[in-house]
């Protein structure tokens, strides 16, 4: 099977990635599928502004991610387009501004959420979110991102796919077949 990384599907020049800092996926050795799993599980159930925050901030980490990460060729190639539409979802949602870099959104994001967690109001730059009072509202109340729930709902199914084609030795990955070790926490 040819897997082509999602990388090269991509049209035009490509965004600068965003990391995450250590403590945002504290649970697991890879953030990626950390990633993952904490979006799935926040953008399709009712969660605090904390979590909401967090999960936004991991999102803009895998929209960014996905176009550098050659572990994303795994995932079917629909994952890419769920992950623009997504990110382009949670920047209209949430006021971002045009320019910002992923990692300015990822860092805007989780100060909020860190804020949040201390009871406190989140400070957000107007040059990465343009209506910071806005935002704030928009991470307080529920809102709906159906484009963002979908993309997190997708990308669990093919984390789980791939993980069950490793335990049983199908597919292409590494770690697959029974090597015994496989891939560690790599999806």
């Amino acid at each position: 099977m040819l897997m082509v990384p999602l990388a090269a599907c991509a049209t035009g020049p490509l965004p600068p990635s965003a990391r995450l800092p250590a403590d945002v996926t504290p649970i697991a050795a890879d953030p990626m599928r950390s990633a993952i799993l904490t979006t799935a599980f926040t953008f399709n159930h009712q969660s605090l502004p904390a979590d909401r925050a967090r999960a936004a901030a991991l999102m803009e980490y895998l929209a960014a991610d996905y176009r550098w990460d050659v572990r994303w060729a795994e995932y079917t190639p629909i994952t890419a387009s769920a992950l623009e539409a997504s990110r382009r979802e949670l920047h209209a949602a949430f006021g971002v501004a045009p320019g910002a870099t992923p990692q300015a959104v990822v860092d805007g994001f989780v100060g909020a959420s860190r804020a949040f967690e201390a009871q406190a109001t989140p400070v957000l730059s107007p040059a990465v979110f343009t209506q910071p009072t806005l935002t704030l509202a928009r991470l307080s109340g529920p809102i709906d991102l159906p484009a963002t729930r979908n993309a997190s709902a997708l990308m669990e199914r093919e984390l789980l796919r791939i993980d069950t084609e490793r335990m049983n030795g199908i597919g292409g990955g590494s770690g697959g077949g029974g090597s015994g070790g496989g891939g560690g926490a790599h999806p």
